[in-house]
């Protein structure tokens, strides 16, 4: 990539403008995730692109590989790494774009055997950064010749991988809003079930509700179908 040309900074200026695009649409984070990795690889000219999300659980954080443009589904499968691991690792915990001119020379690149299947080279991995600095992921951007990063590619795919962030980390906290509505809404539905099975059955609402979860798996249905189904024969005996 030349640092002055003006085709590739179009293409960088298209890039963004597409993801951005992605931030207010209602696409699924699994559509997403696959437009910011072509999008990378075409803005960058990169062979291979590929992207990490940090995912928090009850023992801490990972990193999980969530998707690549080019490389089979088997790779992407269930690839996970410690905080502390890899160049991914190092990435996501130091903050900072790292480059690797030669990966199977590299003692902390851990994908050796993939690099030497697809003829990688060089890499350069950058952090994905939400506006107060916090890192939610990790892209990589692979070439299949030796390859000096400029300061031009690392700030535009820094750039992309920001936006990337911010469109990721958005659909995050849709998603998040969605699911507690959701559950609002189910908990209100079963405490009105639950209050028309104490009036008709003349008992307790923990009663009540041993009975709603009893149908439940009974019936292998949701709490929800269950309260909704009380709720409207109720409104149909009236």
């Amino acid at each position: 990539m030349e640092e002055h040309n003006p085709e590739i900074f179009e293409k960088y200026f298209n890039a963004l403008m597409e993801i951005s695009r992605a931030i207010t649409s209602d696409r699924y984070l699994e559509d997403i995730l696959k437009l910011i990795v072509m999008v990378t690889a075409k803005v960058t000219e990169a062979e291979v692109c590929s992207l990490w999300l940090i995912e928090e659980n009850k023992n801490g954080k990972t990193l999980r590989l969530k998707t690549t443009q080019a490389i089979e589904y088997e790779y992407v499968k269930d690839r996970t790494l410690n905080m502390d691991e890899g160049v991914v690792g190092y990435v996501a915990t130091h903050n900072k774009p790292l480059i690797v001119k030669h990966v199977l020379e590299e003692p902390r690149f851990k994908e050796k055997e993939m690099a030497k299947k697809l003829g990688l080279v060089s890499m350069v991995g950058v952090p994905m950064q939400v506006q107060d600095g916090k890192v939610i992921g990790v892209i990589n951007c692979f070439t299949t010749s030796a390859h000096d990063f400029t300061e031009a590619e690392i700030n535009l795919i820094t750039a992309v991988a920001n936006q990337s962030a911010v469109a990721i980390f958005n659909t995050k906290l849709m998603f998040d809003a969605q699911v507690i509505r959701e559950e609002l809404e189910t908990r209100k539905l079963v405490e009105k079930a639950k209050e028309i099975l104490m009036m008709r059955r003349k008992i307790s609402g923990e009663d009540a509700f041993k009975w709603m979860r009893k149908r439940s798996m009974d019936t292998r249905k949701s709490m929800r179908n269950i309260a909704e189904a009380l709720i409207l024969s109720e409104e149909l005996n009236e």
